[in-house]
């Protein structure tokens, strides 16, 4: 029996998982840290925080299961995307690493597009420049920060520098490179225009891969740190999100996933670069070679219901203590006693600027409606129904599209809301799929570790192989004319409050 093992390098914490040949988990564990905001809207985190995760999630994997070492036939990383990662010549890391959600970047986007052009950004990185990818962080630095910018020898993605640290190789792979906004996602390959418009260095930038492809193999001192054999495969592995395309068995067109997590993702496979000349969703190259992904980001989706519990909702903070369940299980259990529009009370979930479809770095959290009627349960229920919401938009920019989301299966965190997975399915208008073992970036990055082990001849053959659904939960018609009234009210907000988030920008920065 050969084992598999999936690393997902998180925003809150790393999650390492050991797989068996059929993608069933033998040990695993979290280990989380912080996430620094030095400034609104601004966002790090410390490299060397994650390679410490790593090191001790294996090492406690490993631990579970003695003696299993050996029988690692390979390594799969996946990752939070678009993060930046500055090292020295000497592989040392020069700052934090300015991740996904930050939002520091305004002008360094309007720089992309007065020296490159939006339309030329868009039709070879199939993204309009965006805040949250990496090529408008490296600008930042090269305007802010020139001085660390000249030290710079590498830039990495974050699941990328675990590679490193493991491997000593300086790799990517193309679905987490073409969240970096300098690839030419229809060639799989980077941009020599978008390089050198830039005066970005190809020299600074990993060599490239398709995701199941062998990068590199364990080397001695990462094999002290961490217990796993000199020699180990480690593979290129995917983004957060299609690694979780893989985990969820979302490897052909026609299917789709909708993730909660920290932030949203809907994620849709296609035979052939598709773009949305608006930049309201993302185009990328998917892990599975040969094919691309559409791809919507809501930025504080999980994050919200976060949010909230840690600021209003301290009594069902204690109650889950004395009973010894999750907070949200008392939240949503509360939320699911309010009607359809939370008696009129409306959430924008812009705690973190927004990606899809509203590419605004300026936009903010907004509860429209509030009045001395509701109660903590009311906004819980807004929050939800606002994260479901956004989804709906970006559903309804893929359809727009041509893109099929008629099969949707739902994953992370959020998804084991079953009031959620109901609200998705109500406002999709299809039925919504669970899976019977929800590890999603991580057995995606155990899949693809196999393929390169050659354990399965294909990354279609893995996920047929180790994925396996739950019963759908099925939409209900007259919950949908419910919801669309607010639904409509929701979209209309942004467009009248777009002007003013503008005008807050100016006196909060």
């Amino acid at each position: 029996m050969k084992y598999l093992l999936g690393i997902d390098i998180g925003t809150s914490g790393t999650k390492t998982v050991l797989f068996d040949e059929s993608g069933i988990p033998q040990a695993k564990t979290t280990i989380e840290y912080p996430m620094r905001q030095p400034r609104n809207g601004w966002a790090e985190q410390d490299p060397d925080d994650w390679w410490n995760a790593v090191a001790s999630g294996i090492k406690a994997v490993l631990a579970a299961e003695p003696h299993i070492a050996e029988d690692i036939a390979a390594i799969g990383l996946s990752g939070q995307m678009h993060g930046l990662v500055m090292l020295d010549k000497h592989g040392k890391v020069l700052r934090p690493s300015i991740i996904w959600c930050d939002q520091r970047t305004g002008a360094e986007c309007e720089q992309m597009k007065n020296i490159v052009g939006e339309k030329r950004i868009l039709e070879i990185t199939a993204n309009p420049p965006m805040t949250g990818f990496t090529a408008s962080k490296i600008l930042w630095v090269q305007n802010n920060e020139p001085d660390i910018y000249a030290k710079c020898a590498h830039i990495l993605l974050p699941k990328d520098y675990i590679r490193y640290k493991l491997t000593g190789e300086y790799a990517t792979e193309v679905s987490d490179a073409s969240g970096m906004q300098l690839m030419d996602v229809a060639g799989r390959c980077w941009s020599g225009e978008i390089l050198e418009k830039l005066h970005i260095d190809r020299a600074l930038l990993g060599a490239m891969h398709e995701s199941p492809d062998v990068t590199g193999t364990v080397h001695k001192e990462a094999s002290d740190a961490t217990g796993i054999i000199v020699g180990t495969p480690v593979v290129g592995g995917a983004g957060d999100n299609p690694a979780a395309a893989i985990g969820t068995g979302i490897v052909k067109e026609g299917s789709a996933f909708t993730s909660i997590g920290t932030s949203a993702v809907i994620y849709a496979v296609s035979d052939e670069p598709r773009i949305d000349m608006k930049g309201r969703v993302h185009s990328l190259c998917a892990s599975v070679p040969g094919k691309w992904t559409v791809m919507s980001c809501t930025q504080a989706a999980g994050l919200s219901l976060r949010w909230l519990r840690d600021t209003c909702c301290v009594p069902e903070i204690e109650k889950s203590a004395e009973q010894g369940i999750d907070p949200y299980e008392i939240m949503t259990s509360m939320a699911s006693n309010i009607s359809p529009g939370s008696l009129g009370l409306i959430f924008l979930p812009y705690l973190m600027g927004e990606r899809s479809p509203h590419p605004d770095p300026n936009c903010r959290g907004v509860f429209f409606g509030l009045s001395a009627i509701h109660g903590r349960e009311h906004m819980i229920r807004a929050v939800m129904e606002g994260v479901a919401f956004s989804q709906l938009e970006c559903v309804e920019v893929f359809r727009e599209m041509g893109v099929p989301v008629s099969d949707m299966t739902a994953t992370g965190g959020g998804a084991r809301s079953a009031l959620w997975r109901k609200m998705l399915a109500d406002l999709y208008g299809c039925p919504v799929t669970g899976l019977s073992s929800d590890e999603g970036g991580a057995l995606g990055a155990a899949l693809l570790a196999g393929v390169g082990a050659g354990v399965y001849a294909s990354v279609e053959q893995a996920a047929d192989i180790c994925v396996a659904k739950t019963a759908a939960m099925e939409n209900d018609d007259s919950m949908h004319r419910q919801y669309m009234p607010y639904y409509d009210l929701y979209k209309r907000l942004y467009k009248v409050l777009k002007p003013e988030f503008g005008s807050l920008a100016t006196l909060t920065c």
